[in-house]
């Protein structure tokens, strides 16, 4: 890794030689407080440099809402029908527990039986990293995704007139020395500016979450009837998994065609809110009830992902906090759950 030192009048530049590299995609304003990915225009204004979550986060990229996997015929067997994984792109704007959630992805996608559409794509995504100061829905701190030492090509952080430029693989290096007249290395006064942004971001969190021995905790309060109270309120719409940028549960259907010798299987994002989510042969549900359902989604981030990854499943975003149109926030169900006064 290294670190260099670039002007802010010169990010029209670094973004055009990131064309070279692929379809570059920024953070755009949609509505008063709504963000979104999209295909970068050209026009630097149009870019959300203070974003701080897009809608649907980068996971979209990497694992598509709907797709088809692959089409099939009676004769002749599977075609797979991926063809756009080979696609070359540059995701601009993503934030430290964005990449923290790519990680958390990989090790998913990684397992048993590897997701080679996946993967396929993640080989060829390009990731741009910027920073950001949280707002009053930001956790990241408290799960330890708000800094990131590696999982990104380049680093992007905002020092008023310059960008500090951290470089964190060989591609990122490959596109550093397509440009070497833009960058500059860091002074003094790069690093003092840098190690300022720090300690103000450390103090502009809002929201804390303690996680100490929070899966004991969990343990322990496995049947507290708060579980069926939220059940109670939510609405089972799916919001929170749809924004999360680690949920990856998917659902798949055959689509056969009229001539009953072809057709493709899909498969498209699914959430364990859902009532059929559980639903097996023979008409049994595991979690026929939706507080156990809710149990269970905050059960998989705080202690079931950790028993197997050693971390939490949970980056800290705030979208699901931000999305539930039910209003229960995820912070405070877990403070509750530790015995502190909230207002889940």
């Amino acid at each position: 890794m290294k670190s260099l030192r670039m002007a802010k009048r010169h990010l029209p530049k670094f973004l055009e030689s990131l064309g070279k590299w692929g379809k570059v995609y920024v953070p755009v304003k949609l509505g008063k407080n709504s963000y979104r990915w999209e295909e970068f225009d050209g026009e630097v204004d149009n870019i959300a440099l203070d974003a701080l979550r897009t809608v649907i986060p980068a996971k979209k990229f990497f694992y598509k809402p709907r797709e088809v996997m692959f089409e099939y015929d009676k004769t002749n067997g599977y075609t797979q029908a991926c063809a756009e994984c080979e696609e070359d792109v540059i995701l601009f704007g993503i934030h430290s527990c964005g990449i923290h959630s790519l990680e958390t992805l990989d090790n998913i996608f990684a397992g048993k039986y590897v997701d080679n559409y996946y993967f396929t794509r993640r080989k060829n995504i390009t990731i741009v990293g910027t920073s950001c100061m949280p707002d009053k829905h930001c956790f990241c701190k408290s799960m330890g995704a708000d800094t990131v030492d590696e999982g990104y090509d380049i680093f992007l952080t905002d020092l008023g007139d310059d960008f500090l430029i951290g470089v964190g693989s060989s591609k990122g290096d490959d596109i550093v020395n397509d440009n070497p007249d833009i960058y500059e290395e860091v002074d003094e006064s790069t690093t003092k500016r840098y190690l300022e942004f720090r300690n103000k971001r450390d103090e502009s969190f809002e929201l804390v979450l303690d996680t100490s021995d929070l899966p004991t905790i969990l343990d322990f309060q496995y049947d507290n009837p708060l579980w069926d109270e939220l059940g109670e309120r939510c609405l089972a719409c799916g919001s929170c998994s749809m924004v999360c940028p680690t949920c990856y549960c998917y659902n798949v259907d055959d689509t056969i065609n009229l001539d009953s010798e072809t057709g493709e299987r899909w498969r498209e994002w699914d959430c364990c809110l859902f009532r059929d989510h559980a639903l097996v042969a023979g008409g049994h549900n595991f979690r026929e009830n939706q507080g156990g359902r809710l149990k269970h989604r905050y059960l998989h981030k705080q202690q079931a992902y950790l028993g197997d990854f050693g971390r939490t499943a949970c980056v800290g975003c705030g979208r699901c906090i931000v999305a539930c149109p039910a209003n229960i926030d995820y912070v405070e169900c877990l403070k509750a759950m530790r015995g502190e006064m909230t207002s889940a």
